[in-house]
């Protein structure tokens, strides 16, 4: 957080040559260790002590005197970050590294949309000024500029449609640092590379980055249904995914044991340890000020026992009358109403910038109707108003892919725009089909009557990756899981291994970023007990690493896995 307010002091003399670096209130919660500065101040041949304004100060006093070209050993070597940069071209000089006087400039304007990348780095590489307009670039500089027409007429922080707006160039040449990209969020991007190689080496050698993804869609998916976790954990984790430069968040509130997200519309179902409205919008500002996206989680027609404890005259029950938890009985005329009025009012909770892909998950998954050996002997209820609704013929696949077309529907009358559902709902059902607009997670080919992703990448659908072999981080290890490593990832996986361990067997033009836009790595909590918060913090930090890395560049990383495990732990 900002310090509190309090006076400027007077400086101290220094015989440092190098102007004195005026330390500015960012937006990010943390910096760097003040050792990170100190030692490229040193490197630069300066040992000055910095003055300090009061935070929140919008003003950039530029220093009287032009500033000496800063001295420090050279940057040797490649960029050291994570994901590593897909191109860098070397050349001949010292490089860039932080030093005394040194400052952020940006010719855009305090106004402007790259105006907080800049502040935030600038508190992050310890305390620099930052400047703003038609501003002399100094030796030992940065420069943050937006290249092409439109990045600066975009709103702030406003999520990409693609992976060329995440693209950035880093060019260290002259002691000066020059950042550029089409959008403020390929200008974030870069920022992360150069907090990662200051940490990781110093600074950046002498050359130029080129530097983007290779699919737009990369994230981390939070089950807080099952296991709750604080604000500040969860957004510990959103600075932690956005390091790594990925950029969506999933969020499964709502699940058999617990629904975390207060309820003004039904307070019944809400659990006792939940998160306040107040929370997800602070959630939801910081998850956008880091160009993250966050994807609502609201599982039905199964995973519901939090909400039916509440309502249990909605319960499926077998033919047998023996209730099946967590399901409700879509064939009753009280269930759509219930779940709508929650859908609305989550819908609205979870607000997207104008014009910003507006993400919900409708969940389901394993409805137990379906996972019956014949779900119309076992539940004639289902089967009555399958037939009733779409004809003799009428299934309870029918009904039940008519039950998440109906609340696509709902989220989509409050604007949401981007809409998906686990593989395991979508049928291939002779009467009713999924929604064409709505992307696969396909998570398991394991149960029975899963299709194969091919299926539906054949069939036109987008896919998301979910890979359970690679990418769940199921807590206490239930149904034959076990927690997954980073190596394993970073030496085996894929966007294109979507289930198992063989890349999905389809054509290569369906196979690109535009089919299988990405993939998650989920945080699964089935025994919420098994690990403590930091525990779950601690195991999830390697296996994301290595699925930043694949998601960035999908191709043999360069590093071997014991050197990029020791890059992980410097950056």
């Amino acid at each position: 957080m900002s310090n509190p307010m309090r006076p400027p002091r007077t400086p101290r003399p220094s015989a440092c040559p190098c102007p004195r670096t005026t330390i500015r209130s960012g937006t990010a919660r943390s910096a760097l260790p003040a050792v990170a500065l100190t030692g490229a101040l040193l490197l630069a041949g300066c040992s000055g002590t910095a003055d300090t304004e009061p935070p929140g100060s919008t003003s950039a006093k530029m220093n009287p005197s032009a500033a000496a070209t800063p001295t420090w050993a050279p940057v040797t070597g490649s960029p050291q970050v994570i994901p590593a940069v897909r191109s860098f071209r070397r050349a001949d000089g010292r490089g860039w590294r932080p030093s005394s006087g040194a400052r952020v400039v940006v010719p855009a304007g305090a106004k402007s949309n790259v105006a907080d990348e800049s502040q935030r780095l600038a508190k992050e590489l310890g305390g620099m000024t930052v400047v703003y307009g038609n501003q002399t670039v100094q030796p030992g500089d940065i420069e943050v500029k937006l290249s092409g027409k439109n990045g600066a007429g975009q709103a702030d922080n406003v999520p990409v449609q693609s992976t060329a707006d995440e693209a950035y160039t880093l060019t260290a040449s002259g002691t000066r640092l020059t950042l550029t990209a089409p959008t403020d969020a390929g200008i974030f991007y870069g920022t992360r590379t150069v907090k990662q190689a200051v940490r990781a080496a110093g600074g950046l050698p002498e050359g130029t980055i080129e530097d983007r993804p290779d699919r737009p869609q990369r994230g981390m998916s939070l089950d807080n249904a099952r296991k709750p976790f604080t604000q500040d954990w969860i957004e510990a984790r959103l600075r932690e995914i956005a390091d790594l430069k990925l950029n969506q968040f999933q969020l499964h509130f709502s699940d058999d044991q617990g629904f975390r997200i207060q309820s003004d519309t039904h307070p019944e179902v809400v659990s006792a340890d939940h998160l306040t409205k107040a929370q997800v919008r602070q959630i939801i500002a910081l998850a956008q000020s880091l160009h993250i996206s966050v994807v609502p989680e609201l599982d039905s027609p199964g995973h519901l026992g939090a909400v039916l404890a509440h309502h249990q005259d909605l319960l499926l029950h077998k033919a047998s009358g023996s209730v099946v938890p967590g399901a409700i009985d879509i064939s009753n005329p009280k269930a759509a109403p219930l779940i709508d009025s929650l859908l609305t009012e989550m819908s609205e909770l979870f607000t997207n910038p104008k014009g910003a892909p507006a993400y919900w998950h409708l969940g389901g998954d394993e409805y137990q109707a379906l996972m019956s050996s014949s779900p119309s002997t076992s539940y004639p209820q289902l089967a009555r108003a399958a037939q009733q609704k779409y004809g003799s013929g009428g299934t309870v696949e029918d009904l039940t892919t008519g039950w998440l077309n109906d609340r696509q529907k709902t989220v989509q009358a409050k604007g949401k725009n981007r809409i998906e559902a686990w593989n395991d709902g979508f049928f291939a059902s002779p009467r009713v089909s999924a929604d064409k607009n709505r992307m696969v997670d396909y998570w398991t080919g394991k149960e029975i009557g899963k299709r194969d992703p091919a299926a539906f990448l054949r069939e036109g659908r987008n896919v998301m990756n979910f890979n359970d072999e690679y990418l769940y981080y199921v807590l206490g290890e239930p149904n034959q899981f076990t927690y997954p490593t980073g190596q394993r990832i970073y030496q085996s996986w894929t966007p294109m291994v979507i289930r198992g361990t063989q890349p999905v067997a389809v054509p290569a033009s369906m196979t690109g970023p535009d089919r299988i836009p990405g993939a998650r790595f989920a945080i699964w909590c089935d025994r919420s007990q098994a690990q403590t918060p930091q525990q779950v913090a601690a195991g999830i930090r390697l296996p994301l690493a290595a699925f930043a890395q694949k998601t960035w560049d999908p191709g043999t990383p360069a590093l071997s896995w014991t050197a990029f495990q020791a890059l992980a732990n410097r950056v």
